[in-house]
């Protein structure tokens, strides 16, 4: 089955590591027959999606529980999500769970954007939004990064499916992006580095993950009602 999951508040400084810790004692207090892998250390069959920055917060988070064949008709998938937050630690909110049809893709697999909600800081409006413009009309749009200790240069322009400034805070702008993550995820910090000049995320929250079918159609690994969505967000 696929479960859908917020994550807001303090537990957002969880890493991805141990936000997994978490659901496997969730799945257990809640009572969830989770099968488990064969050999001498038998694990809990759960796969999560893209891995949430340390930080980020979301309200489209994902994971996969194979359940126990003998015990899987236990489960009541209706009463599931209820259960699951009552489970959870303040901040982690179970907002729908789903059976999947056999030979599903795994959320690693599938996934091939993100919507992201960006607070950035490092220039007001007009030069966020004219900087924008300039990067959206590139050809290229080339970030710098860190990997196995050495500078990377990498275009990401051909990743960077949307992004528009949306409003103005206190500390800057907000702006929303789609973001790419097949063959590798951009990260928010990545488009927000390859601006001139360049903004500094001070929030980061994913709104939805997409799979893109092969009719060229987007929909979400599983869709909730909004007004959960929304509750989740709201309750910190």
């Amino acid at each position: 089955m696929r479960i859908r999951f917020a994550k807001h508040g303090k537990i957002r400084f969880t890493s991805h590591r141990d936000t997994a810790r978490i659901w496997e004692r969730a799945l257990r207090r809640a009572g969830v027959p989770v099968a488990y892998s064969q050999g001498f250390n038998p694990r809990p069959r759960i796969s999560f999606g893209l891995a949430l920055s340390t930080g980020h917060s979301s309200d489209a988070e994902y994971l996969d529980v194979t359940l126990d064949p003998q015990r899987c008709e236990q489960v009541r998938i209706a009463d599931l999500a209820d259960s699951l937050t009552s489970c959870l630690p303040t901040g982690i909110t179970a907002l729908a769970a789903q059976r999947l049809d056999p030979g599903e893709a795994s959320l690693q697999q599938a996934v091939t954007s993100c919507t992201w909600r960006i607070e950035a800081a490092g220039a007001d409006a007009a030069t966020a939004s004219s900087s924008l413009a300039e990067a959206l009309a590139r050809d290229e749009l080339i970030t710098h990064r860190e990997r196995k200790g050495r500078a990377v240069c990498e275009d990401i322009r051909g990743l960077v499916l949307a992004a528009d400034i949306r409003g103005v805070t206190c500390d800057g702008v907000t702006l929303t992006a789609e973001l790419g993550t097949q063959p590798r995820a951009v990260r928010p910090e990545d488009l927000l580095s390859s601006l001139d000049p360049p903004l500094r995320a001070l929030r980061v929250c994913r709104l939805h993950q997409w799979i893109t079918t092969d009719t060229g159609q987007r929909r979400e690994p599983l869709a909730c009602a909004r007004s959960s969505v929304t509750a989740a967000g709201s309750a910190l």
